[in-house]
């Protein structure tokens, strides 16, 4: 095991601020931008009600991580928390889906801009855009925390005031005509085209899925907890911001698509922000929300790999991954996780585009690719759910003056962990998913047998 007393450590260096902003990049994602052209399809209008439920989910998990976390905030938390409070084993699986969710996710994340940039450049080459991307943000993740964070915090503000700013020219659109000849769309879309629940019951379980992936990074905040000042109160701040943000973010967007445009004729090839308005009209809209949806693609790669760094470099100091990825350069940054993170990237990236030359059926890879980074990402909220349920009964004078408790425990950790379970099942039901669930699940079941293994006798 690496030597952790005459290591380096990372450094405090972020503010309450960049803090939150990092957690709204690693959530606020091409899952919204890009992935909701599935969920849309597999539900219709009534996604708006999957985005809403989900966040109730979502609501729970934060709450409970918020709760750990302002007692004992530290880099790694929730993997942390799953070996002290559930099994050792839930942390190692925990930091390794981690790992293995933002490699994905980062994957899928320079499809997308690929696509993105297709916009502007028909026949553009995918080969070049995607290395140069590969290339920049690894640059911006290994000259410091604090360049990352400033980066991060300048990519998360232009996601946010754009997202804003689409909600206000969406209700224009939807009550006074603008773009329209001055035509209200109204709310007609809501319910036309095959009703609200167009795909019943499985349909919207469906597209719980791709909901659940869109949300996954909030937990960010407790990675980025170890190297932010002052943590309890930035803490508390955070998680009770950041929930409503990305909940009023992410419901007023897609109500404005589901309104504004029929949901039947919204591609499953691009943006469905970008194509709404290009198709209403408003094609200096379109153009700039394209600009945005690829900032927003470039910053949940870049989140991505600032968390899955940090967990790789937990891993090795812990004696679970490499040393050499436990190793701090003089910037105080683990810039061989880095590396080897984005290497990941990098060769999945290039794995994706030969298989797209060989088969044109997998036109849909973003899907593909996307989906299966869900189930290893929901390993981080069902340790979190789990953990919570001992950390109570193992800190009871600390819970008495808590001011940040999770409400209605036990039930809403219950509630909770049912409802993901089930939205698992769907995955392995839905046509669409289940080959990338597999793959999720494949890599669970060889790390816990991996862990099984190495550990049995000293067990």
């Amino acid at each position: 095991m690496a030597n952790k007393e005459k290591s380096p450590e990372l450094k405090r260096t972020m503010s309450s601020g960049q803090m939150e902003m990092i957690s709204l990049g690693g959530a606020i994602g091409v899952g919204l931008f890009m992935g909701s052209a599935s969920t849309i399809k597999w539900t219709g209008p009534s996604v708006i009600l999957a985005y809403l439920f989900v966040g109730l989910l979502l609501y729970i998990v934060m709450r409970a991580l918020g709760e750990m976390l302002y007692i004992n905030p530290r880099t790694g938390s929730f993997a942390d928390y799953a070996s002290e409070y559930v099994h050792p084993i839930f942390g190692y699986l925990a930091e390794w889906a981690n790992v293995f969710q933002f490699i994905v996710v980062g994957i899928s994340e320079v499809v997308a801009t690929t696509e993105y940039l297709e916009f502007w450049w028909k026949g553009s080459s995918d080969w070049i855009a995607g290395i140069v991307i590969i290339i920049a943000l690894y640059l911006a993740n290994i000259i410091s925390a604090r360049a990352y964070a400033t980066l991060e915090f300048w990519f998360s503000m232009v996601k946010v005031v754009t997202i804003i700013f689409m909600i206000i020219l969406g209700i224009l659109v939807i009550f006074f005509g603008l773009g329209n000849h001055g035509q209200a769309i109204g709310l007609s879309n809501l319910w036309k085209n095959g009703g609200f629940f167009t795909g019943g019951i499985k349909g919207f379980f469906f597209s719980m899925a791709i909901v659940v992936g869109s949300y996954e990074g909030i937990e960010l905040i407790g990675i980025s907890a170890g190297e932010v000042a002052n943590p309890q109160k930035a803490i508390v701040k955070s998680v009770k911001s950041v929930i409503w943000r990305i909940l009023i973010f992410y419901v007023g967007a897609i109500f404005v698509i589901v309104t504004i445009y029929p949901w039947n004729k919204i591609g499953t090839i691009g943006s469905p922000f970008v194509n709404t308005f290009a198709k209403v009209g408003i094609t200096a809209a379109a153009s700039i929300i394209n600009a945005v949806v690829l900032t927003a693609a470039l910053s949940g790669a870049n989140s991505g790999i600032y968390s899955s760094s940090r967990m790789l470099y937990k891993l090795a100091r812990d004696g679970e991954a490499p040393k050499t990825f436990g190793y701090l350069s003089k910037r105080i940054v683990p810039s061989h996780a880095i590396t080897g993170i984005t290497a990941g990237i990098l060769i999945g990236f290039v794995l994706n585009l030969l298989a797209q030359w060989f088969s044109k059926s997998l036109s849909n890879m973003f899907v593909i690719v996307y989906s299966s980074s869900v189930l290893p990402g929901m390993v981080a909220w069902f340790v979190i759910l789990l953990a919570e349920l001992r950390f109570r009964r193992d800190h009871p004078q600390q819970m008495e003056d808590h001011p940040f408790k999770l409400p209605l425990y036990p039930y809403s950790n219950y509630f909770a962990l049912i409802m993901l379970t089930l939205i698992v099942i769907f995955m392995f039901i839905n046509p669409d998913t289940v080959v990338s669930v597999s793959v999720g699940a494949v890599y669970l079941a060889v790390l816990a047998l991996h862990y099984w293994r190495k550990h049995r006798k000293s067990n």
